[in-house]
């Protein structure tokens, strides 16, 4: 027979409250600030649903957008513009997930349609 043990693993951290979200602050360690990402949550957020959402159509589970959309319980039309988040530029995927996407790539540009051809999407996104 073993003797179970119990182990007690103490993290110091804080919970700071935001508008709309809570954030996690830990301690420096050895003078070296934890790392911060300045990427938009809205936008990861809705990275990270597209390609799931593509995962789950590619795997078969789903057969459908409408089926997918019912499942989830969220609007046809919603699932179809976030599905369209996949076809973007690896490089402006890149630039969103590193916090270098300006004002104007926000999630309410990038469901808007935008040309397939990845050259041409970093104009259509850029005002002017």
């Amino acid at each position: 027979m073993t003797t179970a043990t119990c182990i007690t693993v103490r993290v110091p951290l804080a919970i700071r409250h935001r508008p709309g979200r809570k954030t996690v602050v830990t301690p420096m360690t050895d003078g070296i600030a934890p790392v911060t990402t300045r990427a938009d949550p809205v936008l990861l957020k809705a990275l990270a649903r597209a390609f799931r959402y593509q995962r789950m159509l590619d795997q078969g589970r789903y057969a459908t957008i409408t089926e997918m959309a019912a499942a989830e319980k969220i609007e046809r039309g919603y699932l179809g513009s976030l599905l369209r988040l996949t076809l973007l530029a690896p490089n402006i995927v890149e630039d969103i997930l590193d916090g270098w996407a300006s004002s104007t790539l926000g999630l309410s540009a990038l469901i808007k349609p935008i040309p397939e051809i990845w050259v041409k999407q970093r104009d259509s996104l850029t005002p002017g």
